[in-house]
């Protein structure tokens, strides 16, 4: 969906343009990268001293030896030698627990508690020929469709368990939010702040992005603005007009 070009702003060019999930994440995903750049650059200002803090080593052993037990020897681990590998891996973590949870999360209920749109089962199967149900399969598939449908209930508790899943609660935190006093380090606040500013910036260009008309994936009659990687979010179900959040 991409390839490389460092030409571009993000240094990659998405093969296509109008794309708002790449759009809108690579905004978040550039701000998470330098953020996590200047963070770890603060502690660990050599390779030597990431090498040297044993207890970072052990973690990442861990990770890898009984985390992943089935992968341990795999070749495609990054590696864990310099302050840039650290930031890498901080940047990752910190996305899919972030803006990736909720490009995957939170926007389920728009979609999938439409009963029709996304049913969790079907109660009756597809007639192969031959079978009593056929002929009327192929006089009204539409109809017979519909009578597969889940009941009632069936249908009532799908819809909560979606609800539930995509329901934002009121004491979450967002990315660039964090409360006074996390830490009483001077270099790690003014590297946050810088942070805070980038995700809010990055809010701005996601709210001007939706009000696009020439952005067709994401505004104009029919087509819901694409929220899920908005930073900020009130409590309750995304709707339209609602934002999204990634938060963590």
């Amino acid at each position: 969906m991409a390839v490389e070009d460092r030409n571009m702003p993000h240094g990659l060019r998405l093969l296509i343009e109008d794309y708002p999930y790449a759009n809108d994440g690579l905004l978040l995903w550039s701000a998470l990268e330098s953020f996590m750049k200047e963070y770890v650059a603060a502690y660990y200002p050599s390779a030597a001293a990431v090498q040297a803090d044993g207890e970072l080593m052990s973690w990442y052993a861990e990770v890898l030896t009984a985390g992943h037990a089935d992968h341990r020897n795999a070749p495609w681990w990054p590696a864990m030698d310099t302050p840039a590998d650290l930031a890498n891996i901080l940047t990752t973590l910190i996305w899919l627990a972030s803006a990736q949870h909720a490009a995957l999360n939170f926007g389920q209920y728009p979609i999938g508690a439409y009963i029709p749109c996304r049913p969790p089962l079907l109660r009756r199967l597809l007639p192969e020929m031959g079978d009593p149900d056929y002929d009327y399969f192929l006089e009204d598939p539409h109809r017979y469709y519909l009578s597969a449908m889940p009941e009632l209930t069936q249908a009532t508790i799908f819809m909560t368990v979606i609800d539930t899943l995509s329901t934002h609660s009121a004491d979450e935190e967002y990315l660039g939010e964090r409360r006074e006093g996390w830490t009483g380090d001077g270099r790690a606040m003014e590297v946050f702040k810088g942070f805070a500013a980038e995700v809010r910036r990055a809010e701005e260009e996601i709210e001007r992005r939706n009000r696009d008309p020439a952005m067709r994936n994401r505004c104009g009659a029919g087509v819901l603005p694409y929220e899920l990687m908005t930073p900020s979010s009130p409590p309750g179900i995304t709707c339209r007009g609602v934002p999204n959040s990634c938060s963590i």
